[in-house]
């Protein structure tokens, strides 16, 4: 892509003196016409720019230009190397890869093999998501609109969105989109869709950058409030923090956080085993009673047999 290549280009040349037109061709795999467009680019957007012929000639930034070479530090370069590795971690092609090469050139000091950083984006079923990843994003650069089948608690759906940002939020990939259905900006989750396409192109509206506060996409409506046991200790710092809790001196943990969703506090709950003790809300104590009720009903019956 040409962004990337200018990118790569404006990086060999902060970090060399000078380079010559072929070389830059060999490097991003281009033809020198290509090269000398992308030079232009660069110097119509302000990057002052001097090609000079002969046999010491060559494309180097202007002197006056140097000090702000210093623009990105090492630390800089490791970070943006970083993070270019994280989406090749999920993506279908080795594109960030490349460009992590090029944006290294020229450099013994900054390597992608140096940072002591490394951050995988990939799911456990990354040949899938990676799929969706990449159609989602061709949609994106393409302005097609996406049709696809949509699995929430709600119930199931089908929709279609006009697409703007592929996120990555609370570990998992979401789409951002103008839904169709309910005329609005909605946030869909990689993992519930199913049956993607692609189709007619469409003109891009006025758009918001989403709002994804925790406050306001997963907002607090009930308390849950619990005493559970302290084998589980683990899990509640990973899934809520420290603050989630308060240790008594049985060892067992005072547990109160907000859910969004009612419907899934039962199934949180019963995760447990009987590792926990649900106090509040009152409505979920009762139904776990009903629940318990009509297990022992079930499993108090004559053994089925099973042809």
């Amino acid at each position: 892509m040409k962004i990337e290549r200018l990118i790569g280009i404006l990086s060999v040349l902060l970090q060399r003196d000078k380079v010559t037109a072929p070389e830059l061709a060999e490097l991003f795999e281009v033809s020198r016409r290509t090269i000398n467009r992308d030079i232009e680019a660069l110097c119509t957007a302000g990057i002052p720019i001097l090609t000079t012929q002969g046999i010491n000639g060559g494309i180097r930034i202007m002197d006056g230009y140097r000090v702000d070479r210093t623009i990105l530090s090492n630390a800089d370069m490791q970070a943006i190397l970083a993070g270019l590795r994280s989406l090749d971690s999920v993506s279908g092609t080795n594109r960030y890869l490349q460009l992590m090469e090029k944006l290294a050139a020229g450099t013994t000091t900054v390597l992608p093999g140096d940072g002591h950083i490394l951050i995988n984006l990939a799911p456990w079923n990354k040949s899938a998501v990676s799929a969706r990843v990449e159609m989602i994003h061709g949609a994106i650069e393409g302005k097609r609109c996406l049709y696809f089948h949509y699995s929430s608690p709600s119930g199931e759906s089908d929709r279609k969105i006009e697409p703007y940002y592929l996120i990555f939020e609370w570990s998992s990939w979401y789409v951002w989109g103008w839904c169709k259905e309910r005329n609005d900006f909605r946030l869909f989750k990689l993992n519930r869709i199913t049956k993607i396409s692609s189709g007619e192109t469409f003109t891009p509206r006025a758009v918001p950058y989403p709002d994804l506060s925790n406050e306001r996409v997963f907002p607090h409506r009930y308390i849950v409030k619990a005493v559970i046991q302290s084998e589980y200790r683990f899990r509640i710092l990973e899934d809520f923090g420290p603050e989630s809790f308060k240790e008594q001196t049985d060892g067992t943990l005072l547990f109160s956080f907000g859910f969004t969703e009612f419907s899934a506090i039962k199934s949180w709950v019963l995760s447990f085993g009987d590792g926990i003790e649900l106090l509040e809300p009152c409505e979920i104590r009762e139904d776990l009673k009903r629940f318990g009720k009509d297990l022992i009903e079930k499993y108090s019956k004559h053994d089925i047999q099973v042809s």
